[in-house]
Parts: C-alpha cells; structure tokens; sequence
C-alpha cells in the first residue's frame, strides 16, 4: 500500500471520528440528528469528504478490500448532485449501520499496512 492510500485511508477515519465526535455530548437519536440542521450539515461533508477520498484510492488500488467501495463513492456524489432528494433517512442510516463497518475495514488495512 503506497503512503497516498494510507493518507486517504487515514482521511476516512478522521471523518468517521469526527461524525462519532458530533454525538458525544448528545444522544444519538434519530430525532435529533432530523431536528438539527447544523448536524446534518456536518455529517453530509464528512460523508462527502469519505467518498472523495474512497475515490482516490480506488484510482491507484481498485481491489481494496473495503466493502462497497464503489458505492460510498456513489454515496458521495448523491450527496453532491442528488441534494435535493436526499433525505435525513438515508443519512441515518449511514451513520448508524454502514460507517461502523468502514471504521473496522479501514483500521484493518492500516493496521496491515
């Protein structure tokens, strides 16, 4: 694995860590995260910012082990073009079943690395 996909890599994590950050202090409850404009904000970028650099690295390293890595740069780019029909549902449901997931795949390869 060459430094510029341990970088991307890394750049994931930190966007995970951030989401996780955002729930410290709170609850993670749907209700919230729908109420808080600032919040889904927040989490729409760092999702943005996971799926520009799952991109990159699937430039230089297509058969990464991740799952769905091909999606998640899909993900990014519904965010981008798709906002207008994006729904706080579909956000959740990142947060809460597929970035956990990531979070363990991508400490995996670092861990590897």
């Amino acid at each position: 694995m060459d430094k510029q996909t341990k970088k991307h890599l890394k750049d994931i994590l930190i966007a995970i860590d951030e989401i996780e950050y955002f729930f410290e202090t709170r609850p993670k409850l749907y209700a919230e995260f729908t109420n808080n404009l600032l919040l889904r904000r927040a989490i729409e970028r760092n999702i943005e910012i996971i799926g520009e650099a799952m991109n990159r690295i699937l430039k230089s390293e297509s058969n990464i082990t991740i799952t769905n890595a091909r999606k998640i740069v899909d993900t990014r780019n519904y965010v981008i073009h798709g906002y207008d029909t994006l729904t706080a549902d579909i956000l959740w449901s990142i947060v809460v079943n597929h970035l956990p997931v990531l979070k363990t795949e991508v400490n995996e390869l670092l861990e590897k690395a």
